[in-house]
């Protein structure tokens, strides 16, 4: 239809075109309404949880102090250089900015004269796993490398120093085996939290930096990152804080540890001190030690293969995982098992010729003279091994052992210390099944004295001394300083003439006998002395032993001291003990003209 020269198709059309995009614009509004007014939180949500990165921040870890409130582990600021890395950010493809990064790193490395930490495969993985935290190119650097830094600021973008708390230890090697020392790793992760990202937490490895782990361990906070599509960083906001973890005061006296340390220092052996009123532990001491600041914030290649190379194990805590053969310190269990056993009597005298004899079997006395006939108390004061044998042969194994193992000798002691041994004890069981031999009366006569299969570990030997001083009482060595009573294990029923009587022999001991060089002036002592012999590539040695408590008695410390390749233990422990003990008590300073003890001059004095 034409319509003045104009076909009415043209118009439909028109109409048609316009009321399409009148729709459209209606659409429009109302996808714009549903996505900026109705669906707006729902979308924001999914903004912020495509954009948003959790960062779990640790908390500060507790400080431990000795039973004064003197600090043994401290934190410091440890001062790193951090490269942010969205500061350096290439277009194109990842290997660019990683590139940049890396040549970054080695420019920085000569102007501040440091040798490179970090390699560029870990640059790479930094890059392609935590974009948005800062990449520590070297840590726990020097104040004077932080100086140089500051002066060229300016030339490298993207570089700052980034603080983080370490480990201190303000007495250095002090106490090493004991507090232990921490390294870094993931923390654990916040409760019903999705973690994307965390700054590493010290956790402990050793000593009571991991038996107290969770103690001393914060509580986690966290901190919000915006990321770009790319995952660079954009923004940070402070979430939840971090707080801090417990401390932790320990039972340890640092005066008496220091003076068990120097006692010890260039010897191998081990120490410990306890209150055998409760079972404290007063200090304790393994030799060769290590600087625990040498683990902070990580050992070096050099210092931890040199630790773990070297062939006087300085990294074992020979306190609670050397196992040794006690020696003469095992005579006052077989001298309680006999009398209870009523195998010997106080008055009954034994003769000992410098031989023992069984069969074929040849056990030697230190006296090679022999002491003649020789009772209970004098054979305490004297070690004589004759005696002990002879007892050993009488009672027969299974009292000694019941003994031994009330006392705390075959099992592990429960101190709050990690990979404590419990040393031997040996059983007719455990012979036929480790040596494929029965039991011999041979071996109970060397048990009797401490010999042959029975192995101890120091610390079980310090409460068994502290049982001695406390008259039967077996508590369970604590390092965790807390109120009230010890843990007593179990308390044993020896008659009063029983205990008494051997705790007698061991004030002679330290009186007239062979471990005299323990005494100190104004305090009485009481005093076993010990030696071990044992095979090292063809040639005979001796671990050396003195096991002591005082004041004889009140006793407050039970002390026992092991030294390895030692001379014997009158001779080479006795002297360490009254260095340990005077540490304690004090000593009565000598009157005008008077002589210290005699014997301080003296040779070798026995067992």
């Amino acid at each position: 239809m034409i319509y003045r020269g104009q076909k009415l198709t043209n118009s439909w059309r028109i109409a048609l075109l316009a009321l399409l995009f009148a729709v459209g614009m209606v659409y429009l509004v109302m996808s714009l309404h549903r996505v900026q007014v109705v669906n707006s939180a729902d979308l924001t949500r999914d903004q912020v949880r495509q954009s948003v990165r959790r960062v779990q921040v640790p908390g500060a870890r507790g400080r431990i102090f000795d039973r004064h409130g003197i600090c043994l582990a401290d934190n410091r600021p440890s001062y790193c250089i951090a490269y942010y890395v969205e500061e350096l950010r290439q277009r194109g493809l990842w290997q660019r900015t990683i590139d940049a990064v890396d040549a970054d790193i080695d420019r920085l490395a000569k102007v501040l004269g440091l040798p490179r930490e970090i390699s560029k495969d870990r640059v790479a993985l930094h890059v392609k796993t935590s974009l948005p935290m800062p990449l520590l190119a070297w840590s726990d650097v020097s104040e004077e490398v932080v100086a140089r830094w500051a002066e060229e600021v300016g030339s490298f973008p993207g570089v700052d120093i980034y603080v983080q708390p370490e480990r201190y230890y303000p007495h250095q090697s002090t106490a090493a085996h004991l507090l232990g020392y921490v390294g870094r790793d993931r923390p654990k992760s916040l409760p019903g939290q999705q973690v994307h990202f965390y700054l590493p937490e010290m956790i402990g490895k050793a000593g009571v930096e991991r038996q107290y782990n969770d103690m001393l361990t914060g509580v986690c906070g966290g901190r919000l990152i915006r990321v770009d599509a790319r995952g660079y960083k954009h923004a940070v906001w402070e979430g939840t804080p971090a707080v801090e973890g417990d401390d932790l005061r320990l039972t340890i006296d640092l005066k008496i540890q220091v003076a068990l340390e120097t006692a010890l220092a260039g010897k191998k052996g081990a120490g410990v001190v306890v209150d055998p009123r409760n079972g404290e532990i007063l200090a304790m001491v393994s030799a060769p030690g290590y600087n625990l600041n040498d683990f902070v914030p990580a050992p070096s290649t050099i210092t931890w293969n040199g630790l773990n190379n070297d062939k006087e194990l300085p990294l074992i805590n020979r306190a609670i995982q050397g196992r040794y053969a006690p020696g003469s310190t095992f005579k006052p269990v077989t001298a309680i098992a006999a009398l209870t056993a009523g195998e010997v009597t106080p008055d009954e005298a034994i003769h000992c010729d410098g031989v023992f004899r069984l069969g074929t079997m040849r056990l030697r006395c230190w006296n090679t003279y022999g002491h003649n006939d020789i009772k209970l108390r004098k054979a305490i004061e004297q070690s004589c091994n004759n005696f002990f044998c002879e007892l050993g042969h009488r009672t027969g194994y299974e009292p000694i052992r019941t003994v031994a193992a009330e006392m705390g000798l075959g099992v592990k002691t429960g101190v709050d210390l990690p990979f404590e041994a419990s040393g031997l004890l040996p059983t007719d069981e455990w012979k036929q099944r480790n040596m494929r031999e029965p039991w011999r009366v041979g071996d109970t006569c060397q048990i009797a004295i401490g010999q042959s299969m029975l192995l101890t570990t120091p610390l079980q030997m310090a409460m068994l001394t502290a049982v001695l001083a406390n008259k039967g009482r077996l508590y369970r060595p604590r390092l965790m300083l807390r109120e009230g009573a010890g843990e007593c294990v179990r308390e044993m029923h020896w008659p009063d003439a029983t205990i008494n009587l051997v705790r007698d022999g061991m004030h002679d001991v330290a009186t007239s006998g062979t471990g005299r060089r323990v005494q100190i002036r104004g305090t009485q002592v009481a005093a076993k002395t010990g030696s071990a012999e044992y095979d090292s590539g063809g040639q005979r040695r001796k671990n050396t032993w003195v096991i002591a408590f005082a004041p004889f008695e009140q006793p407050e410390v039970a002390v026992v001291i092991l030294v390895e390749d030692g001379v014997s233990g009158g001779y080479t422990v006795a002297p360490l003990i009254h260095d340990v003990l005077a540490s304690v008590f004090g000593e009565t300073p000598l009157a005008e003209g008077e002589q210290s003890f005699p014997w301080l001059m003296e040779g070798g004095v026995g067992d």
